[in-house]
């Protein structure tokens, strides 16, 4: 059974992980794979524990708010 991890940004909204978990999800059913057999891990990380371009992502993206 696959096991998806999907590493994001505290802060995105319950309606829109479970857009995610469905969609990843649906691209598995789509190659033949039960839905039942797919497992999906959101792991949410801090802004500011996570590093773009030598930036915490809390400063270089301070102005974008998560869906």
């Amino acid at each position: 059974m696959p096991i998806v991890h999907v590493y994001m940004w505290s802060g995105v909204s319950r309606e829109a992980k479970d857009k995610i978990i469905k969609g990843i999800t649906k691209v598995f059913e789509e190659l033949g794979i039960p839905g039942h057999a797919v497992e999906v891990v959101i792991l949410e990380v801090p802004r500011e524990n996570w590093g773009v371009g030598g930036e915490q992502a809390s400063e270089k993206f301070k102005e974008e708010r998560p869906p």
